[in-house]
């Protein structure tokens, strides 16, 4: 095993998270065989991907939903986002392992020493089965589809209902909409604000006026701890069916309507050009759990997550690696227009 020399001293908050990446980037730096490594970088991690597995390393971050900024909550949110992820990938999450550091400053994963780090093992899916790539080169069938269906039906059954207020149920859309069309109207962000403003009160309007929609469900038990990130990247088509990257870091953001997450992951398949697809997974989901939800419902909760992407979309722009590329802003405007044809189609 290769290990990178650390000059500033064997302890957990001496070693800079530069530090880290570099050694993370070298493939001596694995027990395994590993012809090179591919390094990804997100928001909140960086990912490591040898040939037959991915570590992943949460970054210090600090956001609104997020503090990973100690050694122990980055421990204990890997230890979550094991846990979680198990129960749609079973066989995908290995396990946490330590970074460490000896008494002779020198980087090793596993092993005796200081520990100044927290890494989450998986097993390397194969890019091309998972159902945003199939969707794009149109691989991806009909019993695919059931097929995710049977597992999350499955998965949503075993659920326990979450005892919540119908009120507060409801309320927190609110809450969420209001943040929403705050971000999205500012004029930096170059958005019809108009197009923003007529979503938000279309989808205001249904909230209060079809507020037994929302109650029925609280009160018929569909609300659960889900996965909160049901999307088309995360679902492993072979060579077992899996499902990846649950929101590990809010419970909150877990709680959902089962038929919300499955309407959202419906919604990513019709952004992608493939709605007949997301159709057929709410149908078969329907048909195998008998739960029949108002379609107006159903397009409020695309509408709503919608308006939720365009959000985290135009977030890019202010960072600066982000600023100076058009995807975001085009991304963002694709989820808006979603957004304004889900809703319409609530009443």
């Amino acid at each position: 095993m290769m290990s990178a020399l650390i000059h500033s001293g064997p302890s957990a908050a001496d070693v800079a998270l530069e530090s880290k990446v570099a050694f993370l980037r070298q493939a001596a730096s694995y027990q395994e065989s590993a012809w090179r490594v591919e390094a990804l970088e997100t928001h909140m991690s960086w990912v490591f991907l040898t040939d037959k597995h991915a570590y992943k390393l949460k970054k210090p971050v600090c956001y609104e939903f997020i503090d990973f900024r100690t050694l122990d909550a980055r421990r204990f949110f890997c230890e979550e986002e094991v846990r979680l992820n198990r129960r749609l990938a079973a066989s995908v999450y290995l396990g946490v392992i330590a970074l460490t550091v000896t008494t002779s400053g020198h980087l090793q994963l596993g092993g005796e020493g200081t520990v100044v780090d927290w890494l989450i093992k998986m097993h390397r899916l194969p890019a091309q089965h998972m159902l945003d790539y199939a969707i794009s080169h149109g691989t991806v069938t009909d019993k695919d589809m059931c097929r995710v269906a049977v597992l999350l039906t499955g998965f949503y059954r075993a659920c326990a209902p979450i005892a919540i207020d119908p009120a507060e149920y409801r309320h927190s859309f609110e809450r969420a909409l209001d943040r929403h069309r705050e971000e999205l109207s500012l004029p930096s962000n170059g958005l019809p604000i108009e197009q923003v403003n007529r979503i938000y009160q279309e989808q205001i309007t249904m909230l209060r006026q079809r507020a037994n929609l929302f109650d029925e469900r609280v009160r018929a038990g569909r609300i659960v701890e889900g996965h909160g990130d049901l999307r088309p990247e995360h679902v492993c088509l072979a060579p077992a069916l899996a499902i990846i990257d649950c929101l590990e870091f809010s419970r909150d953001l877990r709680i959902v309507d089962a038929v919300d997450e499955l309407a959202f992951l419906a919604l990513e398949c019709e952004r992608l050009g493939a709605a007949r697809l997301g159709a057929e997974l709410l149908y078969s989901h329907s048909a195998m759990s008998g739960d029949w939800p108002p379609q107006a419902l159903v397009h409020f909760y695309q509408s709503y997550r919608a308006t939720l992407r365009a959000t985290i979309a135009i977030r890019h722009l202010h960072e600066e690696k982000f600023r100076y590329s058009p995807e975001w802003r085009r991304r963002s405007e694709t989820y808006l227009q979603l957004a304004a044809l889900h809703v319409g189609r609530c009443h």
